[in-house]
């Protein structure tokens, strides 16, 4: 990988409809930076949550301590816990709208013997396909709720310059129904490069169904 320039987004990438959010978000690059190293990977899946007409969303029942992150500027991070295993979204919209876009996989691009040494695995495809493994395989935590993802320090989001940018041949960009999900579980807002061997779930739900 050569050298990129790592600048975080600004504000106003995030200002903006958490579906269109969500889409623009695959093919960026995630940075987590730690006194460890640095770990990157390019985004190639993601999922929105609508602040209205979604019972799946968080923000459904008004802010309260566990979610009042979602509530916040866009571009904060929100992380929440399920099974004992962090998510991390970035927060869409305008403050205290209540939406975001999940980041459930991402393509390992660099810091990948950090990831394996966070993950305790050597396999590449497994180290950050899927939300908990991803948090894991880049040590997010609860930490990073509430997080400013523009100041461009720890966890942020950035461009790819330098490294294909919009021209690297990802695949084509599709939407499908939400993974996991029990409810609202048929919206189509989920967001994939079709094909991507890096794309979590079943190999049926990563193609151009």
């Amino acid at each position: 990988m050569t050298s990129p320039t790592l600048d975080p987004l600004p504000r106003d990438f995030y200002d903006r409809d958490v579906r269109q959010v969500a889409r623009e978000m695959l093919g960026k690059l995630l940075v987590r930076r730690s006194r460890d190293g640095i770990t990157v990977g390019r985004i190639v899946e993601t999922e929105a949550y609508l602040p209205e007409g979604d019972s799946a969303c968080h923000a459904v029942a008004g802010p309260n301590r566990k979610t009042a992150a979602i509530f916040g500027l866009p571009g904060t991070g929100y992380v929440y816990v399920i099974h004992a295993r962090h998510c991390f979204n970035a927060v869409a919209d305008a403050s205290g709208v209540g939406c975001a876009a999940l980041i459930r996989a991402v393509e390992p691009v660099r810091g990948v013997a950090l990831m394996q040494k966070r993950r305790q695995r050597v396999e590449l495809l497994d180290l950050a396909r899927g939300p908990a493994r991803l948090c894991e395989a880049f040590a997010i935590d609860r930490t990073f709720n509430g997080w400013d993802l523009t100041i461009g320090r720890s966890l942020f989001l950035a461009d790819d310059e330098g490294n294909g940018g919009p021209n690297y041949e990802l695949g084509v960009q599709v939407s499908t129904p939400r993974i996991g999900v029990t409810s609202a579980k048929d919206l189509p807002l989920r967001y994939i490069f079709a094909d991507n061997q890096y794309v979590s779930g079943p190999k049926h739900l990563r193609s151009r169904n």
